[in-house]
């Protein structure tokens, strides 16, 4: 409902990834975003793999929106990790197009250096 009514008006078409309706708590429950006293759910939201494991997850209370972007760009994140297998990784803000990392033992401590050399070459 969400979607149909709010949502896809806000940005011109329909969110690409399904939306869950928990009408008696079950799930926000399972996940802990459930408020006993009032009777619903806070503001959730997890990004879970096709194995089923949580990735991300952000809750906010009722007064803060989330950021419909912010969650895409989470998505094609952990997408482009699993897609090359755990050999690169995404760096703060990365969006698709941009510098991954390589993990390895080197890169610890050392992040800023491969940043500040892709932040240059960006500029």
């Amino acid at each position: 409902m969400w979607n149909d009514n709010e949502i896809s008006k806000m940005i011109n078409k329909d969110i690409p990834f399904p939306m869950l309706s928990d009408p008696d708590g079950a799930i926000g429950k399972m996940y802990g975003v459930y408020d006993l006293d009032g009777k619903v759910e806070t503001r959730g939201r997890f990004i879970i793999d096709p194995d089923g494991n949580v990735q991300a997850y952000e809750v906010l209370t009722p007064p803060v929106g989330r950021n419909l972007c912010e969650t895409l760009r989470q998505i094609q994140a952990f997408q482009y990790v699993r897609e090359h297998n755990g050999t690169e990784a995404t760096p703060a803000g990365w969006v698709p197009g941009k510098k991954t990392l390589k993990p390895s033992p080197a890169l610890v401590g050392n992040v800023w250096k491969e940043w500040s050399v892709s932040e240059a070459k960006n500029k």
